[in-house]
């Protein structure tokens, strides 16, 4: 009558793979410390990486990496043209299009301190009929005050501007004092805003004769779309005369971040790559010899009737036992160096999910493979052999 094998539940090869590790622990520790050192070495470049590159995208938004301008060019006939009324409004419509605001250049009206003062000295400076959503779209900021009132005759200096007039409360612009609400800082992304007086569009049709003709449109977009909305935006704008518009390229910056981007992703890949191999070679390393110094218990096991299966998965369970728990150290560790960097150079704490979950099956996927050899080397031992030779 033929003996059937018994049948290893899950169970059991846990307790045979932890009994193998238990009878060697500082073997055990020292493979899955070299395990958890290069996986921890993976996860903290990647993490910090990440966290890198989270504030490096959060200072190139800043910098206005969606901004696009659309401005007026010149007629066939090389005179200055003009946009519609509606571009803005046509603008908005399109789909990528976050924010879409405009300023308008009222022409041949100077800005006084006082009414005193020549006609001819004028400062420099000019006077823009402003949208109310403006500051958010070109990421402006009051340095003091508040923005303008659209139907009432009141500016905004900008922060040049407000240098060269001085804390006055009042200016005089085309025959009327007008009074100053606010003050601009610096702004980066619309540098002619600085040396500009900003006035209400309503304001400026009104007091000032403005044709409510826009001269900068100012236009945001999601980052994916920036290059596609800017090949739709001069016919937009101006439906019929779109070649009398000048659209301003993508940013540079959002060059120089998907630049960034693939180089991280690459470095990446790399190290990922090399922890893993190191990691896989010392999970060999520990198994080879383990087979080599348990011949007897391999021999004495096959003796009393374990089957050359059970032998090589117990082998590989010691294994990937051995590889998952370097392999979840090494990700908390890697985890936690990330954030104790994070905090010191003021980042974002950010550590891909995938980087955390790949980390573990990485292991786990090279703790298979790499106990694989030693176990097919056990499982081949005759009972005789490995006892004769232990």
């Amino acid at each position: 009558m033929a003996l059937t094998p018994a049948r290893l539940r899950a169970s059991d090869l846990l307790r045979l793979g932890g009994y193998g590790l238990q009878s060697r622990p500082l073997r055990a520790v020292l493979s899955a410390l070299g395990i958890a050192i290069g996986i921890a070495a993976m996860t903290a470049v990647v993490g910090i990486s990440s966290s890198s590159r989270a504030d490096l995208d959060r200072e190139l938004a800043a910098l206005g990496t969606n901004l696009l301008t659309v401005t007026p060019g010149q007629t066939m006939f090389g005179d200055e043209a003009t946009l519609p009324d509606s571009s803005v409004t046509m603008i908005k419509r399109i789909g990528p299009v976050q924010s879409a605001t405009a300023t308008g250049l009222v022409p041949s009206t100077p800005v006084y301190r006082t009414d005193k003062i020549p006609p001819g000295e004028t400062g420099g400076l000019s006077v823009l009929a402003a949208t109310p959503d403006l500051l958010g779209t070109v990421g402006g900021e009051l340095a003091r005050g508040s923005w303008l009132n659209a139907k009432y005759p009141t500016v905004v200096l900008g922060a040049t501007a407000a240098r060269r007039l001085g804390n006055v409360p009042t200016v005089w612009i085309n025959g009327r004092w007008w009074t100053v609400t606010g003050v601009l800082k610096p702004v980066p992304l619309a540098p002619e805003l600085d040396q500009s007086v900003l006035v209400g569009w309503d304001s400026a049709a009104a007091y000032l004769g403005f044709d409510g003709h826009p001269t900068t449109v100012y236009t945001r977009s999601a980052d994916a779309f920036v290059e596609a909305v800017r090949r739709v935006l001069a016919p937009t704008a101006n439906p019929s005369s779109p070649d009398e518009v000048k659209v301003s390229k993508p940013s540079e910056a959002l060059a120089a971040r998907r630049a960034t981007n693939d180089t991280f992703t690459a470095l990446m890949l790399g190290l990922g790559a090399v922890a893993l191999l190191v990691g896989g070679i010392g999970v060999a390393n520990t198994m080879v010899i383990s087979v080599l110094e348990r011949r007897a218990e391999i021999g004495l096991r096959r003796s009393l009737g374990a089957t050359r299966g059970q032998i090589r998965t117990q082998f590989v369970t010691e294994s990937l036992l051995l590889s998952l728990l370097g392999g979840a150290a090494g990700v908390l560790l890697g985890y936690l160096v990330t954030g104790l960097y994070a905090v010191t150079q003021h980042w974002p704490t950010v550590v891909p999910a995938w980087v955390l979950l790949g980390g573990v099956g990485a292991t786990l996927v090279i703790g298979a493979v790499a106990g694989l050899y030693p176990a097919i080397r056990a499982a081949r031992l005759a009972p005789t052999e490995a006892l004769v030779t232990a």
